[in-house]
């Protein structure tokens, strides 16, 4: 049942029409009805977006996107390919069996396998008929490896590696010592001043480092420009007149706001979900424990940035009168976010320490300090903290702007003649 009649929505007996009202004029209050609409507004903006075709395929295509990324990685993890390698005497077999298998680690693995052959003949036909990769063998005192084209780089590198080391030990046993007795000394011991580091560990915290800056970026931009577009497209056709004889104005804006912040955090934990749980499927498992905290703050971080956030969104679009006016009104928020997406990913040191703290900033730089290891206990509280008391402060004061400018049509405003208009 709708709590609007459109035939005399338009018209006040006593005020008059609302487009002619002068500016300042207040807004009904809605009554009873008003006081409830927040819930209406939101459930409306919940079921306009998941029955959008464009939100629903970029969603979708995401989510193929991510479990691709993890499918394909699981499985190139579990390919295994074989390298025959013709050998025609002991120690050329015995150098190659000395290989092991080699490869791109959590990619893929090669084994490398010795092929007998009868002698060097036996052993340039199995090469030339395909049924050897690649031919080892000693040529004017020096090991050869042959192949039908240039062998690649990774099975030279492997196979070169252990005919050093078969050289080497042949070579000490001439001079009647050992490897052990020549290599004395000559091992150079890894340290740091602070610890142990684990480069594979710091690597994978500074990709889901980089992942938090790309969702907050795309999320902000994606559901702000929706909110953004939806107040001026009420603006540009007058349906924000009708809507204001039967709903607060700040109850419309509560609606939108929540309705759109639900689906982006729903959003987020669908995407964060997925993603650790196709970590789990590949080598990089073992480090779930150290993402999923980090991973939890930054869900938590986002939601309250993203409030705050959409109701600047909704004051971008209550400034323009036309949808033309939306690239300079949403300019400043467009590039805040992107100030926070490289603030995220490029800065450090000093600067990230002090970017945790700064609000909107924190919600890419705080989980960052998370996941390298580098904020205390206590930090992700208190930035949590001051982001809390920024938002309430920017949402109050958004509220205030969106009130005053929503219902003037004379054209695009300016923050100071939104803030100088009459309630």
């Amino acid at each position: 049942m709708s709590i609007i009649d459109t035939r005399s929505a338009g018209k006040d007996p006593n005020r008059g029409s609302i487009a002619s009202r002068p500016t300042g004029s207040r807004a009904p209050s809605g009554g009873e009805h008003g006081r409830a609409a927040w819930p209406i507004v939101a459930t409306r903006e919940i079921v306009a977006r998941l029955t959008d075709k464009n939100f629903l395929i970029s969603t979708g295509f995401t989510l193929v996107l991510l479990v691709g990324v993890f499918a394909f990685q699981a499985f190139m993890a579990s390919t295994t390919s074989t390298t025959r390698v013709a050998v025609s005497t002991p120690a050329a077999t015995q150098i190659v069996q000395s290989t092991g298998s080699s490869g791109i680690p959590g990619l893929s693995s090669t084994s490398i396998e010795a092929t007998p052959a009868a002698d060097d003949a036996a052993a340039r036909a199995a090469l030339a008929d395909g049924s050897a990769d690649a031919w080892l063998h000693e040529q004017g005192g020096a090991w050869v490896l042959t192949g039908k084209d240039e062998p690649g780089g990774q099975l030279q590198a492997t196979i070169g590696s252990a005919v050093n080391q078969h050289v080497l030990v042949a070579n000490a046993k001439a001079a009647g010592t050992s490897m052990d007795r020549l290599a004395a000394g000559s091992q150079m011991r890894v340290d740091a001043l602070q610890g142990q580091t684990d480069s594979e560990g710091d690597t994978i915290a500074q990709i889901a480092g980089f992942v938090f800056a790309m969702l907050f970026y795309f999320a902000s931009l994606m559901f702000g420009m929706a909110i953004a577009t939806s107040v001026v497209e009420e603006k540009q056709s007058r349906i924000i007149e009708i809507l204001a004889t039967a709903i607060p104005i700040r109850q419309l804006l509560v609606g939108k706001v929540l309705g759109n912040s639900v689906l982006a955090l729903g959003q987020m934990i669908l995407f964060v979900g997925v993603s650790l749980i196709g970590l789990s499927f590949t080598q990089y498992g073992s480090f779930l424990p150290r993402l999923a905290g980090p991973s939890a703050w930054f869900l938590v971080f986002f939601l309250v940035g993203f409030v705050a956030l959409a109701c600047v969104w909704a004051v971008c679009g209550s400034l323009a009168s036309r949808s033309e006016d939306l690239q300079a009104t949403t300019m400043p928020m467009t590039l805040l976010l992107v100030g926070a997406l490289f603030l995220g990913i490029m800065a450090s040191g000093t600067t990230k320490v002090i970017a945790s703290y700064v609000p909107i900033a924190s919600v890419v730089t705080m989980p960052a300090r998370l996941l390298d290891g580098s904020a205390a206990w206590w930090e992700p509280i208190a930035s949590l903290a001051i982001t809390l008391g920024c938002a309430a402060a920017l949402i109050l004061l958004a509220e205030r702007i969106y009130r005053r400018s929503l219902l003037q049509t004379g054209g695009r405003l300016s923050l100071r003649q939104a803030l100088k208009v009459q309630e």
